[in-house]
């Protein structure tokens, strides 16, 4: 395993420790090597990964690549071309490339590329993109880009560990990133509309007031929209509508209070706004697949069972003391 983390800016040698493909036209960068070559017929394999701050001249020219690759925005401006189409890169941009895949990155000389890459392999490395909706040469965009960004600083964390568990962890993380992308992807533009940045409001709104709002129309007033258009935003950029998130969240926090010791099922429905406590059970049994009395008998289940594992050690260590 190799790791590389180099901070110099325009180095003239490339380290022969790193892949050819690794770009010198860094100010800094944060990247690791964990395989050169992935065993055949495994699932999933992580090449290398890692976090570049662009120098200002910057500039990918690419006729082929040996992997599949994975490159997220975090930050700055640049331009991409693939086969002669030109897409802007700003933050909460991803886009993909391959063998055979011609491509150009270039970063903006004042606003320079911040970007995370993962470079892959595997029988079913395709199968993975395609199912977050992207394919060699193509692009999209994220409506979560603080929760995509968290998701690959875990990736290169741990791929710089270079411990004998990280191609695993890696591969699970970037499982995770794909994931995440199929969740929250949404066209090519979009992260940069008005629009865009009213339902990010929005839905910060609904996260931090779900409590206390009880129907749509409080959610829209809060928000100073319509609820039509409110409803509109929610399906352009979510994958739900306002009214199944404002109840998945108010289920979240009923699922931690039901584990408090000693309370009711009823009172738990009067604090989120439930008058009637069958409506509140079936709503918390669409989300999780259980009533809530099942959710706090098998709660209890396994708490009994832990004390008894617990008391069983105890003695076990008694006993031999």
């Amino acid at each position: 395993m190799t790791i590389l983390d180099r901070p110099e800016v325009h180095r003239s040698m490339r380290d022969k420790a790193q892949p050819e493909f690794f770009s010198i036209q860094i100010a800094r960068a944060r990247r690791f090597h964990l395989c050169a070559k992935p065993p055949a017929g495994q699932r999933l394999c992580v090449i290398c990964g890692g976090c570049e701050h662009c120098a200002p001249n910057y500039e990918i020219h690419r006729s082929q690549f040996p992997y599949l690759a994975l490159e997220f925005v975090a930050g700055g401006r640049g331009q991409l071309t693939f086969k002669n189409r030109k897409l802007r890169l700003v933050p909460g941009t991803l886009f993909t490339y391959g063998q055979g895949v011609a491509h150009d990155i270039v970063t903006d000389s004042h606003k320079p590329l911040v970007k995370y890459f993962v470079d892959f392999a595997g029988k079913s490395a395709i199968e993975g993109l395609r199912a977050a909706s992207l394919s060699p040469g193509t692009a999209i965009q994220t409506s979560a880009p603080n929760e995509v960004m968290t998701l690959f600083d875990n990736l290169v964390h741990n791929g710089l560990k270079a411990t004998r568990y990280s191609q695993r962890i890696c591969v699970a993380l970037l499982d995770a990133i794909l994931l995440k992308i199929a969740e929250t992807r949404v066209p090519i533009g979009s992260v940069e509309s008005s629009a865009f940045g009213t339902y990010q409001n929005c839905l910060q709104q609904l996260e931090e007031s779900a409590l206390r709002i009880r129907t749509l129309q409080e959610l829209a007033e809060a928000c100073k929209i319509d609820q039509a258009y409110l409803c509109r935003l929610f399906r352009r950029f979510g994958h739900e509508s306002p009214y199944q998130c404002l109840l998945r969240l108010k289920m979240n926090h009923a699922a931690a209070r039901l584990q408090t010791p000693g309370i009711l099922v009823k009172q738990v429905a009067t604090e989120l706004g439930f008058n009637d406590p069958y409506h509140f059970s079936r709503v918390f049994k669409s989300v999780f697949g259980i009533s809530p009395a099942q959710f706090v008998q098998r709660g209890q289940s396994d708490a009994d069972a832990s004390r008894a594992e617990l008391a069983a050690w105890a003695d076990d260590s008694t006993d031999n003391a």
